[in-house]
């Protein structure tokens, strides 16, 4: 793994778009996705998440249509992340206890299952959703959590890890040093639930991509029901690549569909790895307000399958994110900043792509699929870029 600087935006825009240079053929991965699905039923507040037709971001993009995937409410927390976390925190003390804890019928029963376990804490590092997500399956399951984050993160991201019951301690540095710290935590009394991996920790971040698969079973779900064609380019935010690489996996099933990964600027590490044709760490400090996705390393075992993958990436300054957070909001989705990433690397491409790369993807034919991946996390952030910072309190 080498190390490099992420590629310069064009000067005065933030944006840059690239099509990836190693995309090419991905090897098929079985995903047992009824049974995750069939999982994820049994967990108290389940249900699908909105799949919305968005006519007025399909006629400013110039584009056949824009659907969106909206997370900003998921098990009652503000992102995704529930998906991943609790399909992993579940195969790894299913592991750990030896046995299978079928038959259950809700998280009472489960965790009554786990019980030989206790005394048992789940680990994890996080900018704040998936950390909280894990913090949540520990609290529902009667274990301990102890949730490391990187310094800079936003007090309320850390009172939602606290309010799970969580213990969160404070690491100093960025995203990664977070991550070495968790590492530090696995053994008998203690498993890390990490959406990135390392070498000789791969089995749970491979969990964590499976159990993603829930959220885009839901989306065929919807697309079935409401007579809708299989889109054309779904458009996700990239961090460390777990969801990028789901998609991936999703997309292998419709022949002609595309993903695009869109990352922050100063943050865009799987860019520089996909230019570099290696993996590759950034150098310094992550601080988009783009929190979930400030990670200065892919992640290993997402990176075979996002390398070849995407079929390209945008990445962008953090105004293109404030505007795509205020758009959203004018057409009734909540979102935060991280979650509305992908609308903001469209609009960079739209209003500063001309014919560039990316323009091939979007024809004023295309069908987009946008994942909007976090509600407002930081309450008081998303006021104020809303303009409205005086409304209720953090």
């Amino acid at each position: 793994m080498s190390t490099a600087q992420p590629a310069a935006p064009a000067a005065g825009t933030g944006f840059r778009a690239v099509v990836n240079p190693l995309a090419g053929e991905v090897t098929p991965v079985s995903v047992p996705t009824e049974e995750i699905l069939a999982f994820h039923r049994r967990l108290p507040g389940y249900g699908p998440t909105p799949l919305l037709s968005v006519p007025a971001l399909a006629e400013r993009l110039g584009v056949g249509s824009v659907l969106v995937k909206a997370e900003s409410n998921r098990f009652g927390l503000p992102a995704f992340k529930m998906l991943g976390a609790s399909w992993a925190v579940y195969r790894t003390l299913c592991e750990r206890l030896g046995a299978d804890p079928e038959p259950w019928g809700d998280v009472d029963e489960l965790a009554a299952r786990f019980a030989p376990l206790r005394p048992f804490t789940l680990v994890a590092a996080t900018d704040g959703n998936h950390g909280r997500a894990v913090a949540r399956m520990a609290r529902l399951l009667g274990f301990g959590a102890r949730i490391f984050v990187p310094s800079g993160t936003t007090e309320a991201r850390i009172a939602g890890i606290a309010g799970e019951g969580a213990e969160v301690g404070v690491v100093p540095g960025t995203y990664d040093a977070a991550v070495a710290r968790s590492a530090e935590e696995e053994g008998p009394g203690a498993a890390v639930i990490s959406d990135t991996s390392w070498p000789g920790y791969s089995d749970v971040p491979l969990r964590v991509i499976e159990g993603y698969s829930t959220m885009f079973s839901e989306i065929d779900d919807a697309l079935s029901a409401a007579g809708h064609e299989q889109p054309d380019v779904l458009v996700v935010p990239v961090g460390v690549g777990a969801l990028a690489a789901a998609a991936v996996q999703h997309v292998q099933g419709s022949p002609g569909a595309v993903v695009v990964g869109v990352e922050p600027e100063d943050a865009a590490c799987v860019t520089a790895s996909a230019l570099a044709g290696e993996l590759v760490t950034l150098e310094g400090e992550q601080r988009s307000i783009m929190a979930g996705l400030n990670c200065g390393t892919p992640s290993p075992v997402a990176w075979p399958l996002v390398s070849r993958g995407v079929a390209g990436f945008v990445t962008i300054g953090d105004d293109w994110a404030r505007r795509a957070v205020r758009e959203l909001a004018a057409v009734g989705i909540e979102a935060g900043e991280t979650g509305a990433a992908a609308l903001g690397g469209l609009n960079a491409v739209h209003e500063c792509g001309g014919t560039g790369p990316m323009q091939r993807f979007l024809g004023p034919t295309a069908n987009l699929l946008v994942l909007v991946t976090e509600g407002a996390s930081d309450p008081g952030a998303w006021r104020r870029i809303l303009g409205v910072e005086a409304v209720g309190a953090d």
